[in-house]
């Protein structure tokens, strides 16, 4: 069963002022397609039909850098996208969730060192809010199209959240400002799904 494109959970103006309508067509519909179809390129000729994206991420440095770069880009979009809701779907923290955000130092020192890491990040990249292996959050960043899944990723961890720095995520709205896209890009973070993610690591 070849992997299939998701659907945007939301319209293609949902996001607006923070995320404009043509970005999200383009990211979606064009990006985030072109790395499903190379993907399952991918998958073909490295032989890993009928294997989940999770079980193929665990493995990938046994994988070729064409399943490497469009996997982690399949896998990252579809996560993004659900990290972000319209405004009225947004929610709150949960109880829990905010009790180890408020451990980490509080939400602002957590956007603070969110933010630094996105836009320090070389070149095209993620940042990411992960539980780590002791069961700690922790803010990291990887390139391209890696992610804290993969074997090869230097802070392992299940991910609660994760911004795109590529420049097609932005450059439309926000041209070069980096931090100006991360810096808005929280007004429209979807709290019910990050604290949803927080519950299934913290099992």
């Amino acid at each position: 069963m070849a992997f299939e494109l998701p659907p945007l959970p939301y319209a293609y103006d949902a996001l607006e002022p923070v995320i404009d309508k043509e970005t999200m067509t383009f990211h979606h519909d064009k990006h985030h397609k072109a790395y499903t179809d190379k993907l399952n390129e991918g998958v073909e000729k490295d032989g890993l039909q009928g294997k989940s994206i999770e079980d193929i991420l665990a493995n990938i440095s046994s994988a070729s850098p064409m399943v490497r770069n469009n996997g982690g880009g399949f896998w990252n979009h579809d996560f993004f996208w659900k990290t972000m809701a319209p405004e009225g779907g947004r929610g709150e923290m949960s109880a829990e969730l905010k009790a180890a955000v408020d451990e980490f130092g509080g939400l602002d020192k957590l956007k603070e060192e969110f933010n630094t890491k996105g836009a320090g990040q070389f070149g095209s990249g993620w940042a990411w809010l992960i539980v780590d292996d002791a069961g700690k959050l922790k803010v990291t960043s990887t390139p391209n199209q890696d992610n804290p899944l993969m074997d090869v990723a230097a802070d392992k961890g299940t991910p609660l959240l994760g911004n795109d720095v590529w420049e097609h995520a932005y450059y439309l709205t926000y041209r070069n400002d980096r931090p100006g896209y991360l810096k808005a890009w929280w007004d429209v973070v979807n709290w019910d799904m990050v604290s949803k993610r927080f519950a299934s690591a913290a099992r």
